[in-house]
């Protein structure tokens, strides 16, 4: 059990039968009356944020997300297979649970399957890939306006902003999360 008064960034939690993350969380104790916890939290299996106030004493059974290393192998219509790298075993997941991180994973990529009591809820690549650029536009000699960027496609289809330095072929860090381009690689 965790009490709302111990709630931190990433904290997983069972409520109202649902699993949910804590993304932001901040103690408030006013002058006049009790304090409370003020939350912002995502319900994990479909993606739903709310903003909600709790009571620091109240108590809510704590929920184990397994993160599993698997191997992205290939995809098929709607499902992609992922092999456990200790049993070989394949395990196809349906597209709808991937994710907008998923468009900057390529076949036999490691990524981490999250999972609540052996339902697969989510795919997390890792924060940081190397993608090769398959198409832009080519830079010209003299763009040299500060921030500037132009479109690219990567090689695993996804479209991103980049630097307008950056030519077709050149191999690119991206950061998942934010789905932005880092540096050259």
């Amino acid at each position: 059990m965790i009490s709302a008064g111990d709630f931190r960034n990433g904290v997983t939690f069972e409520m109202d039968g649902n699993v949910v993350q804590v993304i932001e969380f901040q103690h408030v104790k006013p002058g006049k009356g009790a304090a409370f916890v003020r939350t912002k939290y995502k319900n994990v299996i479909t993606g739903a944020v709310v903003e909600r106030s709790f009571n620091p004493t109240d108590k809510y059974p704590t929920a184990y997300i397994e993160r599993k290393d698997m191997q992205y192998l290939y995809n098929e219509e709607d499902l992609y297979y992922f092999m456990d790298m200790e049993s070989y075993e394949q395990l196809p997941i349906d597209k709808s649970k991937l994710g907008p991180a998923f468009a900057f994973v390529k076949e036999n990529m490691e990524v981490k399957v999250l999972s609540y009591k052996g339902n697969v809820f989510g795919v997390e690549p890792p924060f940081f890939v190397e993608l090769e650029v398959t198409e832009t536009d080519p830079g010209f000699k003299g763009d040299t306006a500060t921030n500037a960027t132009k479109p690219a496609t990567l090689e695993t289809g996804a479209e991103i902003k980049v630097p307008l330095f950056i030519n077709q072929g050149d191999m690119i860090r991206i950061d998942t999360r934010t789905g932005e381009y880092m540096e050259r690689a």
